[in-house]
């Protein structure tokens, strides 16, 4: 078994343990914030910042770590970094100069120490594999906790997905789309890398009105169009029409995506590759020089 199998397996505990956290330092209503992160941890902090936003409780942005404004205001920056040494993230955090600072790691005896003022550690959901899952989803659900906006029974979904079917035919396609709205976009961005990273499939994502100006073109009875939540009224319809095949759950939509998880894991070992270690990747990306 590989790793990532056992770490996507782990879920619903890590997930029940981020539910019972009261974590000091996270963002308080009111504040201007930025998050920041690479690969995964992007994908994160773009679906807590939507979330945040639309709950009232002030303005955040989500950038890449090398993206970072950092001569832009802002009232707390938070860091998402598994492996705590990402040198674009320990850069973003060094040119930060009024803002309070915090990362969310999974090892916090690490240079991440150092670079943030504050540590929110997840060591209980640190991975071996390369490929993330569940620190990113359990950080997510710390996120959505501290919202407010984490529904009790998220363990309990997260179990279901592990069990549940997936998507009819879906380790047959051949083109995989995943959709998003508001906060669950950056979910959708999540599960496409997955399933590219570990399995070197053909995937995109994109918010879900975004489908019909042009991405549906590509469309057919070789793909699978899989939603993220609840999908725009008449837009199923419509990827039906291509003749691809179309994926709707009830889960929550961060359940859904253990069930993305599981499908990129499945689509890697049926072409013979480790899911542990996809091609070109690192655990953590520590630029030379640095």
């Amino acid at each position: 078994m590989a790793h990532v199998d056992e770490e996507i397996a782990s879920q619903p505990e890590c997930w029940r343990r981020a539910l019972d956290l009261t974590p000091k330092h996270l963002p308080e209503p009111g504040e201007r914030v930025a998050v920041v992160g690479c690969g995964t941890s992007l994908y994160i902090a773009q679906a807590y910042a939507a979330l945040r936003e639309s709950l009232g409780q002030g303005e955040t942005d989500a950038f890449a770590a090398s993206e970072f404004p950092a001569a832009r205001r802002y009232d707390r920056v938070v860091a998402l970094t598994r492996s705590g040494t990402t040198t674009e993230v320990l850069d973003a955090l060094a040119r930060t100069r009024s803002a309070e600072t915090v990362a969310i790691t999974g090892d916090p005896a690490t240079p991440v120490g150092g670079a943030a003022r504050h540590l929110v550690p997840l060591e209980f959901a640190d991975e071996r594999s390369v490929v993330q899952t569940r620190f990113a989803t359990t950080a997510l659900v710390l996120l959505r906790a501290h919202l407010g906006a984490a529904p009790r029974d998220l363990p309990e979904q997260a179990s279901r997905a592990l069990t549940e079917p997936l998507p009819e035919g879906a380790p047959d396609a051949r083109q995989f789309t995943f959709l998003g709205t508001g906060w669950t976009s950056g979910v959708a961005h999540e599960a496409a890398l997955k399933v590219r990273e570990a399995s070197s499939s053909w995937t995109e994502s994109y918010p879900a009105m975004e489908y019909r100006h042009g991405p549906i073109s590509v469309s057919g009875p070789e793909s699978l169009v899989w939603f993220l939540g609840t999908p725009p009224a008449g837009l199923p319809e419509q990827v039906g029409r291509t003749g691809a095949r179309v994926s709707v759950s009830d889960l929550d939509p961060l359940a859904d995506l253990v069930r993305a998880q599981r499908l990129a894991v499945r689509l890697a070992t049926g072409r013979g590759l480790d899911p542990d270690r996809p091609r070109h990747l690192t655990r953590s990306i520590v630029l030379d020089g640095s």
